[in-house]
């Protein structure tokens, strides 16, 4: 009786591919490392005592009736570009007129509106109902 055991094969490992793998891998890392700390170099920055880039908001309401309020003061339409003029200094980075008006309003009164703000250089912004509380009410 033979009681040796046959010689087994011995297990390979392929490596070919990964190599390739492990390349990717790393240019991956370096490439992920550098832009998660892409300053560098440090530096002390100054600092301001005050907001330099602070919005200035306008508001300017118009009623069913076609009434002009600025903030909460009535204006009516001829004077409201030279009621706009103080409250928006060009000094200001980005002066912007919220306009909120009732849906009753002509949109010829609105585009008028954002006309003047055009002229004075300001942004317009057309202010709208809360989606929620205008579905509440129906």
């Amino acid at each position: 009786m033979n009681l040796r055991r046959r010689k087994k094969g011995s297990a390979e490992l392929h490596s070919g591919a990964l190599n390739d793998i492990l390349f990717i891998l790393l240019l991956f890392f370096l490439i992920v490392s550098s832009l998660a700390n892409p300053n560098v170099i440090k530096l002390m920055l100054p600092k301001a005592k005050s907001n330099t880039k602070a919005k200035q908001t306008v508001v300017v309401s118009i009623d069913a009736h076609q009434q002009f309020f600025v903030g909460t003061n009535k204006v009516n339409f001829e004077q409201l570009k030279e009621t706009l003029v103080p409250k928006l200094s060009p000094n200001e980075v980005d002066p912007t007129i919220v306009i909120n008006a009732e849906e009753t309003v002509p949109i010829g009164v609105v585009v008028s509106v954002m006309q003047i703000a055009r002229e004075l250089g300001a942004k317009t912004v057309l202010g709208t109902a809360n989606p929620q509380s205008a579905a509440a009410k129906k």
